[in-house]
């Protein structure tokens, strides 16, 4: 879902309630009772796969052209020696399969169900549709953890690799974009890909792709994701839609049953990632330059759990991230957000977080949007320490037109259009005032947003601007650009000029490509001058109150060359915030998130050759979307660099790399900017703090040289878990595993995260962080500036640390005032080779043995 879509939310909320049948063979059994069927996944207490296998990395050398598929029928791409597959994970995985049947027929003894999925790799479970009554039968059983109700989720460039600096900085470190991310496997869990893209070809260098001899996953054959599909650089894809299908709303028309993307939403995040170097975006056929991914020789593996019409389920995305995992991907990226906080003891504890969780033991860098839901504070929809969430932010790249109008007016404007003549000024015509004789206001209430061209007088608007409004019809989709254009076109106008509606309020409209002359006015101030002026214009006979003369005139001045703005990046207003939310009550937990900020805002990227995400990008190979979905593969292809140079980080490792290099300044030396309001964008925004920007925004070359990273295992996330008050049975249900077992008195600030965040301070706490040394011997002095209201003492303050050694670090912090207001830190650790390590300070409540109040 593109940032538009979801933003309608923000301005009208429409109810629709639709009933759907569903035939279900296998549900047949017998009459139909009344009790409502839902979708659940169950957990087991028996350990999965991944717990006991590890990784179980497999080898792939290439894949073989099956025949043709029969109709309807979906077939496999399998690897060649394909049984070199681990076979104890195999025959166990069948096993547990075999294990899950058995315990549906015992417990749900001659009733009636369906079995969705199995997992065995990241959770031992499966998803079920059942009554409610029957899932109580299974959260009875003693071989049965946990029961949880299913839930639905939602999706959440030519420029950017140069805005990051990454042919000269990050690329050029280890042989340029011919083999940047080379021989990484990132996996999508998304809307899925469209394999005949040029982004995701094999075959456009000299230079061959290599087979991931670690990546052992499958390409489904359908029809419309044929064999051949798949290749070298896109080595794996399937789809999952077995939660949608059974409720009734999966539409094969509209969503593909098979990884094609019907969307575009996936095929633009795969090539953000990971698309080749050097493709062009031509749009509307104009020339925005060439694309490229951030890690463009990476590999991509699709696993399609989201979908057009619906969005996606829980039970769906779960099954994608298992089968992802299993497969042997290196990194996974998720843009997409649960509707809802999770309900229970702590909003960690959800099917899709505790299945990542177990991707980190298996050693996979786990990368999930922020969510679009800012700039609201705890607005935040991504949650768990070992998920890497991200922001979005602008970049410096900009495109603007204007208009000049006759009164020596100029009114800045948006659209990818071309402009008029600059010698001419051309005569401006209000749709309202060049109906047809047969059309009139009465009879379409709607027609001056140019929709139809058969209702305009083609006489009158020829060779002159016609001007068309933008009301709320166009946020909601009933109405559009590309079609107003098109009235445009066919009545021979010289351009077309789009002035805001009064009624549409805080709406931010991103640039749309036009093929013809055109500006669309987003300020409804600006618009306002445009219409007096065009009014004030006018002659209109006094008896008949005809128009006798339009004496308004304009011209466009074309918006195609791309400017570049010192003031980036900037958190954009969409942008979830933190602090991050530990439950669905208003209390924060001691993590913080966003974990970075990447490039989210008006970003180009490859488009499906039938992604109806954004009716103004139909038909085009290439779409400009905004968002934090936007902004998460950013981060997961500069995370591939990361792995092919560092191949032995642990996911946390990579996270700090990450972190602890990124940047706090804009491009002029200024602090970064958040936006704080949907409406007047440039007015209501302030200096970034860690709830909105995290550590900062991305740094791709110093990630690759780091210096000192914080590191964190699986064992250490399980302490955190334990010691969530009331949690122990909660992550036996999830994991199989004892509280017990893990020192249950490890709170979030304990974790040994690459940033200190307390939501109650009281008094004083002191915390430890190790560090180890990934870089040359360094030595390294220790500053740092304290949130107010608080006294800071960092121990050492200088240290002297070899290639591979650690050093422990003790961090005091003391209340000195009462404050219920956040504040804000820093500490620094400052290497005399020029590695640069921040950890942001952020305490949210103090309580001071003192009386002083702030």
């Amino acid at each position: 879902m593109s940032l538009e879509t979801m933003m309608v939310a923000h301005l009208v909320v429409v109810v629709m309630v639709f009933c759907f049948g569903v035939f279900l063979p296998c549900l047949c059994q017998g009459d139909s009772d009344d009790a409502t069927t839902a979708v659940y996944v169950v957990t087991l207490r028996h350990a999965p796969v991944s717990h006991y296998y590890g990784e179980l990395r497999r080898e792939v050398n290439g894949f073989k052209d099956d025949a043709a598929p029969s109709p309807g029928r979906t077939q496999f791409h399998k690897p060649q020696r394909y049984d070199n597959i681990t076979k104890t994970e195999k025959r166990y995985g069948s096993y547990v399969s075999r294990v899950h049947d058995s315990l549906l027929k015992k417990v749900l003894k001659g009733e009636k169900y369906l079995k969705l999925y199995s997992y065995h790799y990241l959770i031992n479970g499966f998803a079920v549709l059942v009554t409610q009554q029957q899932a109580e039968k299974l959260s009875r059983s003693s071989e049965v953890s946990n029961v949880v109700l299913d839930f639905s989720v939602r999706t959440a460039t030519t420029h950017t690799p140069q805005f990051l600096g990454l042919p000269q900085g990050a690329w050029s470190q280890d042989g340029g974009f011919e083999t940047a991310g080379e021989g990484v496997v990132i996996g999508f869990i998304d809307t899925g890909i469209d394999p005949t893209h040029p982004s995701f070809g094999d075959n456009i260098s000299q230079h061959p792709y290599p087979v991931p001899a670690h990546f052992s996953g499958i390409c489904e054959v359908t029809r419309d994701f044929p064999s051949g599909s798949c290749n070298r650089k896109l080595v794996g894809a399937r789809h999952f839609a077995a939660s949608a299908i059974t409720r009734g709303i999966f539409n094969a028309t509209q969503d593909y049953a098979s990884p094609f993307d019907g969307d575009g939403h996936g095929t633009h995040t795969a090539s953000v990632a990971a698309g080749n170097h050097g493709i062009p975006v031509i749009v509307a056929g104009h020339h925005f330059g060439n694309a490229s991914g951030m890690a463009p020789r990476s590999h991509i593996a699709v696993y399609k759990a989201l979908y057009k019409s619906f969005g996606g389920f829980a039970a769906d995305v779960v099954a994608a991230i298992d089968q992802a995992a299993q497969d042997g991907v290196d990194i996974i990226s998720l843009s997409i957000t649960p509707n809802r906080r999770p309900p229970g003891v702590a909003t960690f504890f959800n099917p899709i977080d505790m299945a990542l969780l177990s991707s980190v033991k298996a050693g996979i860098f786990v990368v999930q949007a922020a969510g679009n839901t800012g700039p609201a504070p705890t607005s935040m929809s991504s949650f768990s320490p070992w998920i890497f969430t991200v922001g979005a932010a602008s970049h410096d790249r900009v495109y603007s037109n204007s208009i000049f109008l006759g009164n020596n007016v100029t009114i800045p404007g948006v659209g990818l259009a071309p402009g008029t003549d600059e010698s001419k000024l051309y005569k401006l015509i209000l749709a309202h005032h060049a109906l047809s004789n047969s059309t009139t206001v009465a009879d379409d209430m709607y027609v001056g947003e140019c929709q139809d061209a058969s209702k305009f007088n083609k006489d009158l608007i020829k060779g002159n601007l016609l001007m068309c409004s933008y009301s709320i019809r166009f946020v909601l989709g009933l109405s559009n650009i590309k079609r107003a254009s098109e009235t445009a076109r066919n009545l021979s106008a010289a351009g077309v000029v789009f002035y805001m509606d009064p009624f549409v309020i805080g709406y931010q409209i991103n640039p749309v490509p036009i093929k013809m002359p055109a500006i669309i006015i987003a300020s409804a101030n600006d618009s306002k001058v445009l219409m007096q002026y065009y009014n004030s214009s006018l002659e209109i006979d006094a008896a008949s109150k005809k128009i006798v003369k339009f004496g308004a005139v304009a011209s466009i001045f074309g918006g195609l060359k791309a400017n570049y703005s010192s003031v980036a990046p900037k958190v954009m207003y969409f942008s979830a915030r933190g602090p991050d939310p530990e439950d669905s009550l208003p209390h924060e937990a001691d993590i913080l998130k966003p974990n970075l900020l990447a490039p989210g805002y008006l970003i180009w990227a490859a488009w499906s050759s039938v992604g109806t995400d954004s009716v103004e990008f139909l038909g085009e190979n290439f779409a400009m979307m905004s968002g934090t979905s936007m902004a998460a593969p950013h981060v997961a292809g500069l995370a591939a660099l990361i792995r092919q140079k560092f191949p032995n980080f642990s996911p946390a490792a990579i996270g700090s790399a990450l972190s602890t290099t990124a940047s706090l300044y804009d491009k002029s030396g200024g602090p970064i900017m958040a936006q704080r309001s949907y409406a007047s964008l440039e007015l209501n925004q302030s200096p970034a703090t860690p709830f909105d920007m995290g550590s900062g925004f991305v740094n791709a070359s110093g990630a690759l040289n780091s210096g000192l990273i914080f590191d964190s295992s699986y064992d250490d996330y399980m302490s955190f878990l334990c010691g969530i008050n009331g949690s122990a049975p909660v992550v036996l249900n999830y994991t199989g595993q004892n509280c017990e077992l893990y020192n249950s008195t490890v709170y979030g600030p304990d974790l040994n995260l690459p940033s200190i965040t307390i939501s109650k301070l009281n008094q004083s706490r002191t915390l430890l962080r190790t560090v180890k040394n990934v870089a040359q011997n360094e030595s390294y002095s220790v500053g740092w500036t304290a949130p107010y209201g608080v006294s800071v003492k960092v121990s050492p303050t200088h240290f002297c640390i070899a290639n591979g050694e650690r050093q422990v670090l003790s961090v005091l912090l003391n209340a000195t005032v009462n404050s219920s207001v956040p504040s804000f830190g820093r500490i620094g650790l400052f290497g005399n080779q020029g590695h640069v390590v921040n950890i942001p300070l952020s305490v949210m409540v103090t309580i001071s043995s003192n009386t002083t109040t702030s």
